[in-house]
Parts: C-alpha cells; sequence; structure tokens
C-alpha cells in the first residue's frame, strides 16, 4: 500500500487475490475510477484536478508461485505552477511492471544494493488501485510550469536597507579579478 493510500483509507481499491493468479492463468484489468474516486486520489496527490486516469494491464503467473503485473498508465492532471500557481494541464502516460516473488528475502542494511529489477514480497492482495494511485503519484511532473512562468530574482530588506542580490551572494565572484591581478608580474619600481 502506497503513502498515499495509507494515510487515506477511502481512496479507491481494486483488490485481487494473488492466489487466483500465481501459478495458474492471467488476470485483465481496468481500474477506471469515476469522477467522485478521481477528486479523492487529486486531493491526496495534491491536484487541482484529475479529469482522466486510466490504469489498465495484467497480472500474470511468473514460474510456480510468483505474479508479475504490467499496466499502462494514462491521465490528464492539473497541478498548480512551480512559481505562479496557476493551473498547468499535463497529460501522462506510462507503463508499469512489478514482480511479486513468493520466496523474497529482504536486503539487511548491510548488503543494501539497487536491485535490477522491481521485485517484492507476494502479498496476499494485490490492490491495483494502491499501484495505479502510486504510478500516477511517480510520473507527476516535479515542477510543473505555466506557459512564459519565468523565475525572477526576489530581494527583500529592510526599509533603508540595500537588498541583497543572487550576485552578491557568490563568495568566489572576486575571486576571478584577485587571480588575475596574481599573475600579472610585478613592474620593478624606477
Amino acid at each position: 500500500m502506497t503513502d498515499a493510500t495509507a494515510s487515506n483509507p477511502a481512496l479507491p481499491r481494486q483488490p485481487y487475490r494473488s492466489s487466483l493468479v500465481s501459478g495458474r492463468k492471467t488476470v485483465r484489468f481496468t481500474f477506471a475510477p469515476d469522477v467522485a474516486e478521481r477528486r479523492l486520489i487529486a486531493a491526496a496527490l495534491d491536484l487541482i484536478d484529475l479529469p482522466e486516469f486510466t490504469y489498465k494491464g495484467e497480472l500474470s503467473p511468473a514460474g510456480r508461485a510468483d505474479v508479475v503485473l504490467r499496466a499502462d498508465l494514462s491521465a490528464l492532471v492539473v497541478q498548480p505552477c512551480s512559481v505562479t500557481l496557476a493551473p498547468v494541464r499535463s497529460r501522462l502516460a506510462d507503463t508499469t511492471e512489478r514482480r511479486y516473488a513468493q520466496e523474497f528475502a529482504e536486503s539487511s542494511a548491510d548488503e543494501l544494493e539497487i536491485p535490477d529489477e522491481d521485485i517484492e514480497a507476494l502479498p496476499e492482495v494485490i490492490d491495483v488501485a494502491a499501484v495505479a494511485i502510486e504510478a500516477l503519484a511517480l510520473a507527476l511532473p516535479l515542477y510543473p510550469r505555466a506557459r512564459g512562468a519565468e523565475f525572477t530574482e526576489a530581494a527583500f530588506a529592510a526599509p533603508g536597507v540595500t537588498p541583497l542580490k543572487s550576485e552578491d551572494l557568490k563568495p568566489f565572484a572576486g575571486l576571478a579579478a584577485l587571480a588575475s591581478k596574481l599573475k600579472k608580474p610585478e613592474e620593478p619600481e624606477a
């Protein structure tokens, strides 16, 4: 379960028992939340709106007891601009693949390394909605920007005090002039 779904039990769910899939046949699914469910997801992910969201894929057996989830995400999201807070619309498309292993061993802190693929312990129930919401959260643009929005320099100071500028905060800016002075040979005094 993702952080968003764990902290908000009202989020939609679409559970599948892993025992129905492992070692048997592929289960196809479509997670397409209705308007009310999309509003809950949008609120959980701090979105302005989530007009479209579909997560379509399959749970397939892998070997005797493992399960592989493959799905395609398609969404239209509206986020606040990271500069102006104006609404920014983004069309998202992403593919998810996760492997759930029945004999999964957690790495100890001493052996921590990045795995070659996404492998998790096989849960009793795979909540496709929770995986879809997590995939959506990971696909969101980190710093959406409205057309024409640019960062400008902000200057703050108490009345009567000259505000600092970005140039003033560069500690090594004056070293270039000093270095060029040191490179010039000294002229003999006459």
